[in-house]
């Protein structure tokens, strides 16, 4: 990397979802001290960086994301002191921590919405939070909880609340005073502790149109005015976070974006934060065609305000990337991110290519389950605590040995044999394999933008200074002559031929 370009620029980094990673004192639920405990994991991997989940005060509803003291540590996930022993230990081996700000709501057992609970319509607490009178015996407007149901919920006394997620998540209302200064508070907290970036969680739902108009039919086109999902007024609570960040060297913010390259454009304008998610490549199907319009566009959105996409490979709120594209598509998608410029972001787990698991019902935790009356099984799936060895005691090294507590979540039959312990033993295994991608990533940092090459059905290809990058998604193994001598491949190997099968992507010079 140049000595010019900021660290976040093409970091790799690691999403570590903290119930998850590690359990060090048996309770079944990942913890801080977890996470100390598997830094050198991450060191072995080669990320650059990690981003933790919520480990906040919360009252549970949403997994830590419904939050009671945005400044506290919830002392199921350890202490402030371990905070800050993760941050130094974390520095100590050359690796950045990034946390999560949780600003569009609050839990409901925050102080402020108890107080605005109990005081009556009118009340000033209720200003803090979007309050409005029923309509004709029903909500104030038509507006759906992403969660299922709808998005208000009655006090009981004429006024009702909104919760664009679950109701246990009052949205806070960003023109109140007391909000702005009480979330910049909260930013101030972590970057004066040591924290290398932020994450903006549900970046474009902080602002809301007033009167709460009707959901607009049909597909969201650029120029729309949606009513609470990235509106022009949302811009400015960012620049103030960018203002924010601005004061803190060599830190940087990431906006939690849904949607495409039109929608995360405007949120990494010079004025505003240094990345944002390229969301829509994760629900794309693995097809090089399909994939390769939408890694233009987001391309093309970043060229234009002089960034570089953030691409998330997976993350805690979608189906694992072993189970969406298939594990040996994973690999392939995951080889092509690496192979692009900007910052790739790495689900825990993805790089053992983890799968979905197939939970019953009895044991599902999200709220989508329960909102949705049983037509969404929600995101629990991909939130299995991680296998770290083969061991016979049940949680195969997630928690200490001879712990009476079961995993939060239940780990499925087979579980170790996919464990780190299992696949480091494994050269041929999707760890390794991951392991001799971000190695060799380090290369292409300072290479140019990509230059797209000549292509046939199924196949994308570009080349980046002396590398070239082909991802093949079609039935036929594809003939790599012509494209250079291959340097890595996300398949166990090329056929006997030097042919790459489908799905792979193989690096070449």
């Amino acid at each position: 990397m140049s000595g010019t370009a900021p660290w976040w620029r093409d970091a790799v980094i690691y999403q570590v979802y903290l119930r998850s990673f590690a359990d060090s004192d048996g309770t079944g639920t990942g913890d801080l001290r977890g996470v100390i405990a598997g830094l050198d994991h991450l060191v072995e991997l080669g990320v650059d960086a990690l981003w933790l989940n919520p480990f906040y005060v919360s009252g549970e509803a949403d997994a830590g994301y419904d939050v009671i003291d945005h400044r506290a540590v919830d002392p199921a996930m350890g202490t402030l002191g371990d905070v800050d022993e993760l941050l130094a230990e974390a520095h100590a081996r050359g690796l950045r921590v990034v946390g999560d700000v949780v600003a569009n709501h609050t839990s409901a057992h925050h102080p402020w919405f108890e107080e605005a609970r109990c005081g009556g319509p009118g009340h000033p607490a209720r200003a803090r939070y979007h309050v409005a009178p029923g309509r004709d015996g029903g909500p104030p407007s038509d507006w759906p909880s992403l969660f299922g149901g709808p998005a208000w919920e009655p006090f009981g006394d004429g006024e009702w609340y909104l919760h664009l997620f679950d109701v246990e998540q009052p949205d806070l209302n960003w023109d109140h005073p007391e909000v702005i200064a009480d979330i910049e508070r909260t930013v101030r907290f972590w970057l004066d502790r040591g924290f290398d970036g932020l994450r903006f969680d549900a970046a474009g739902a902080f602002a809301k149109a007033s009167g709460y108009p009707p959901l607009p039919p049909g597909e969201r086109h650029p120029g729309d005015d949606h009513p609470y999902s990235d509106r022009p007024e949302v811009h400015e609570i960012h620049r103030r976070f960018a203002r924010l960040l601005a004061e803190y060297p060599d830190r940087f913010g990431v906006a939690e974006t849904w949607g495409p390259a039109w929608i995360g454009e405007p949120y990494i304008r010079p004025d505003e934060l240094q990345q944002a998610f390229a969301m829509d490549l994760v629900f794309t199907r693995l097809d090089a065609g399909a994939m390769g319009l939408v890694v233009r566009d987001y391309l093309d959105a970043a060229a234009r305000q002089g960034r570089r996409p953030a691409w998330p490979h997976g993350n805690h709120d979608v189906t694992r990337a072993a189970t969406r594209w298939g594990r040996e598509g994973s690999l392939a998608v995951l080889f092509l991110l690496l192979a692009l410029p900007g910052a790739t972001y790495l689900y825990a787990g993805d790089e053992l290519a983890l799968p979905e698991v197939e939970l019953a019902e009895e044991d599902l935790c999200d709220p989508t389950w329960w909102r949705s009356g049983g037509a969404e099984r929600g995101r629990d799936g991909a939130r299995v605590p991680l296998p770290w060895a083969r061991s016979r005691d049940g949680s195969h090294g997630f928690s200490p040995a001879g712990s009476n507590s079961p995993a939060w979540l239940p780990q499925p039959p087979g579980w170790g044999d996919l464990a780190v312990e299992a696949q480091c033993a494994d050269p041929v295994s999707p760890l390794h394999t991951v392991r001799a991608a971000i190695a060799a990533r380090k290369d292409l940092r300072d290479a140019p933008w990509p230059q797209w090459l000549p292509i046939e059905d199924g196949v994308l290809a570009f080349r980046r200074g002396d590398v070239t990058c082909v991802l093949n998604t079609g039935d036929r193994p594809l003939d790599l002559d012509g494209y250079g001598s291959e340097l890595l491949c996300s398949s166990r190997a090329l056929d006997g031929q030097g042919r790459l099968p489908g799905p792979g992507t193989a690096w070449l010079r």
